[in-house]
């Protein structure tokens, strides 16, 4: 089942002693009740916490390089900057500071409401000095009055967008091997999830492995776990080392729901411990489902540390203030890796979709040295669908791997049908008749005219037993599925207590373009997906039934079939291929469709039909409830895939910051298929399959994840913060939004660049205007290698690459200059690539796109 879950972006709870305050003004009786109230988000002018403490590094730093003199191969721009958040948190200095930031809230709201009725939600001090607040739209004008205040902004909404795939990435044999084995992969990393919560109690999240290992305690996080009923003390261990819920904009709208959306970090919808286990569930957990052993399970970072940040719900979604809320304590607590499986609902408005509180959140948190990995979205396969839009998160489309689990029906007349379903077969050798639904009612005019959806097998009472006692059962499969007003379980039940040998479920011909995972099922019984299919089905069927010749009722029922089962798992697929939701570039800068010189999304991983592990008290997916693994699709499932190798990485490169940790993952990426061919990309909702072409950037960015070459990147292109500072202040207009959001004064700064000049592992020009130098500045993080540079240039385009050759030592740094000049004028977006190729066997790709391209007259 492909996950959406609907977000709406409103307040922040922290729940941490001292920070968190509720904090409810007076009431006057001549206060503005009537008007519409609000969750807002305030930010302050005043530097938050992470700032001045870097500011303080800086000075340290100086002055130590002024005594000591400066070593050379210095690495500081390659590197995570010296910050431990961890010991800050524990500082008395620094919890006397967050507190006073907290007072200086309240005080700002008395002096600024005196007398009237507010609800402070949060106050942040840490990413960026600000509160929450929900007050009406006057009151929120008197706020944005106020010298202190820079920026005021609405809540918005938000979205959601393993057995084998660590087999399909290759980490047994390659990078679990780099990392001394899984006993040990992801060892000492934290990574730091938002989403629907955990469920503890999964084996998948044991502080012992499959070995009995007991994990270490990771020294440099500082994270709590909160003890509620729904989440006793003891839940977490040295697996799990953090767990807090932020709701306080729902409890404030009044829309929690404590006994279905559980008022701690407990999931009761399931896709938070999906995701949680794809990067680092423990290794060698059983996969059982409806009885039956699908495999066991592993991380892709099997030995990290989970810290999990609840601000997402099954009821009601969740609220952008708590969202950027629980990044600011993850990188309080000092997570190394933060995974988001939540895009916007829409395009950020304003100057460009860079600057909205998400984004600007993940700013700070990669100043930090957290490296963010966010969902693309399953809003493709439109171009411009994209849903993660700035150049310091990395974004993450879906694509599938080759394992596939298919399922088929032979006809008596030896048409077989392929399906879907984790299901039995029958019984070897034999064939069984098949009644359809309709045909087996107790009473079939009455029943059918009371229940015109008795055909979808959901009511046992309406059914004759003797009839359907050993037979194939048909029901259809309409649109209410879709909805949830029908299940697939529900009818096997039914199918079960009326001794039904099997189900078939056909396609109603109204469901269109509808994609079905295969589907647990603890009998024989088979989806057949296919409109077209499911009619071949039913004329099968019809043409076998024998009526009698006066009152034309049914006599006999003619049609036999045979399941062969859909449990065993098929690995011959082509793959990857992009999956058809997978949301798709390019990346639009602003809320009218201008192009950014940003390459989204950044990589590919598999997302589509992925194991993963299930909350126990889960609900959302009824095929799945009650067990303890489930089979999801979306980029949900892909963006935990790179959190995971993004550990590894940090492991194996403890220095390294976000920038090049990116960088790792996308110049060493995949952009074959495991048949050596082209990755193609699905273009249509109906039919994919049918539709596919050759992937380019737009929908794959660099390519498909490789573990193993991404441990050893050769090359790295670095950003600091302060080049993503000079790119939104180059940006026309950003000037006051990036005051208001950094309190950067952009008329202050040196220099201004485009995002293609940004240093990034992708070179993407939205509009080529005759001639364009791009350059590139590449660090040897290997031994002394020579590299000679290939160029692909984009049709319509020539391109000069200088040098074409270069040696470089080890920590050397070199620079790159390509040479884009157009050759006809053209809209249409057309791709190339350059690659260098080292002689000590690093190959790094770097992607490049031209979208307009135009040609001065002379």
């Amino acid at each position: 089942m492909r996950r959406v879950l609907m977000v709406n972006f409103g307040v922040f709870l922290l729940f941490c002693v001292g920070l968190l305050s509720t904090t409810l003004g007076q009431v006057s009786d001549d206060s503005d009740t009537n008007s519409t109230t609000a969750v807002y988000i305030v930010t302050l002018r005043q530097a938050p916490t992470l700032h001045l403490f870097q500011q303080q590094e800086a000075v340290t730093t100086v002055r130590e390089q002024n005594h000591q003199g400066s070593k050379h191969g210095d690495t500081s721009t390659f590197t995570t900057p010296k910050l431990q958040p961890r010991n800050m948190s524990k500082s008395r200095y620094w919890r006397s500071r967050r507190s006073a930031i907290s007072q200086a809230h309240d005080s700002l709201l008395r002096d600024a409401l005196k007398g009237e009725k507010y609800i402070k939600l949060y106050s942040f001090h840490y990413l960026i000095n600000g509160f929450a607040v929900f007050v009406s739209s006057q009151q929120a004008e008197k706020l944005s009055r106020r010298s202190e205040v820079v920026n005021i902004v609405l809540d918005f909404s938000v979205r959601t967008a393993t057995t084998y795939t660590p087999q399909f990435m290759g980490l047994p044999k390659g990078a679990w091997v780099k990392e001394g084995g899984y006993e040990t992969a992801g060892e000492g990393i934290v990574i730091g999830f938002i989403d629907t919560g955990i469920d503890p109690t999964h084996p998948s999240f044991n502080g012992t492995d499959a070995s009995q290992r007991q994990y270490p305690v990771p020294n440099h996080f500082s994270g709590v776990c909160e003890v509620t009923p729904d989440f006793p003390s003891g839940s977490c261990n040295r697996k799990l080392v953090g767990a807090r819920h932020f709701a306080q904009s729902a409890i404030t709208r009044g829309i929690f729901n404590s006994s279905e959306d559980f008022a701690s970090p407990f999931d009761g919808d399931g896709h938070g411990t999906h995701t949680a286990s794809i990067a680092a569930g423990n290794h060698g957990v059983s996969a059982v489902v409806s009885g039956h052993n699908f495999g066991s399970a592993s991380g892709i970072a099997p030995r990290a540390h989970i810290s999990v940040y609840k601000a997402l719900y099954k009821s009601f979604g969740g609220f952008a203030a708590d969202v950027v809320a629980a990044i600011d304590q993850a990188a309080q607590d000092g997570v190394d890796i933060l995974s988001l499986s939540i895009t916007p609902n829409r395009r950020p408005p304003g100057v460009a979709t860079f600057f909205n509180p998400l984004d600007m959140a993940m700013l700070s948190a990669v100043k930090a040295g957290i490296f963010v990995v966010q969902a693309a979205g399953n809003t493709g396969p439109s171009p411009k669908s994209m849903s993660s839009f700035s150049p310091w998160i990395f974004t993450v489309g879906a694509a599938t791997h080759d394992r596939v689990y298919s399922n088929s029906i032979t006809l008596g007349n030896n048409v077989t049908i392929p399906g879907v379903g984790l299901a039995l077969p029958t019984d070897e050798g034999k064939m069984f008749t098949m009644i359809s639904a309709v045909d087996a009612l107790k009473n079939k005019s009455s029943a059918v005219d009371k229940d015109m959806y008795a055909s979808e097998c959901q009511d046992y009472d309406s059914f004759d037993k003797d009839l359907i006692c050993g037979k194939l059962l048909i029901c259809s499969y309409s649109i209410r599925f879709v909805l949830g007003l029908s299940t697939i379980k529900q009818a096997l039940a039914i199918s079960k207590n009326l001794s039904a040998k099997g189900v078939v479920f056909y396609m109603d011909p109204y469901v269109l373009g509808f994609q079905i995972n295969p589907t647990p099922m603890d009998m024989p019984g088979i989806i057949i997906p296919s409109p077209e299919d499911s009619k071949v089905l039913l004329k099968y069927y019809n043409s076998t039934l024998e009526r009698d010749g006066t009152t034309k009722e049914i006599v006999r029922f003619g049609g036999v079939a045979a399941i062969t089962g859909g449990q065993k798992a098929n690995f011959s697929d082509r793959a990857p291929k992009i999956m058809y939701y997978s949301a798709r570039g390019p990346d639009p800068q602003d809320s009218f469709l201008n192009d950014a010189d940003i390459l989204k999304p950044n990589l590919v991983a598999p997302g589509h039909s992925i194991w993963g592990a299930w909350s126990s008290a889960a609900t959302d997916s009824t095929e799945f409830e009650g067990e303890s693994f489930a089979m999801m699709s979306g980029t949900s499932m892909a963006a935990p895939h790179v959190a995971g190798v993004a550990a590894l990485i940090k492991q194996r490169f403890r220095k390294f910051s976000p920038a090049a940790i990116a960088s790792a993952l996308s110049t060493t990426s995949a952009t074959l298929d495991n048949k050596g061919e082209e990755i193609m990309a699905q273009r249509a909702y109906a039919n994919p399959d049918q539709s596919m072409t050759p992937a380019t950037p737009f929908d794959m960015g660099n390519g498909f994840v490789n573990a193993t070459a991404a441990l050893d990147p050769g090359l790295i292109f670095d950003t600091s913060f302060d080049d993503y500072m000079s790119f939104l202040c180059g940006i026309n207009g950003s000037a006051p939004a990036v005051f208001n959001y950094t309190g950067k004064n952009c008329l202050l700064s040196n220099a201004t660049i485009s995002g293609s000049d940004l240093n990034l592992p992708s070179i993407t020009l939205s509009r080529l205007n005759n001639t364009r130098t791009v350059q590139r500045l590449m660090k040897n993080i290997a031994g002394n290698e020579t590299y000679s540079v290939g160029l692909v240039p984009p049709f319509g385009v020539l391109m000069k690459a200088s040098p074409t050759q270069f040696s470089i030592a080890s920590g050397e740094t070199k620079l790159l200059s390509v040479t884009f000049k157009a050759k006809k004028n053209s809209s249409i977006a057309s791709f190339g690539t350059i690659k260098l190729f080292g002689d000590m066997g690093h190959i790094v790709h770097i992607p490049v796109s031209v979208i307009v391209k135009m040609v001065s007259k002379q």
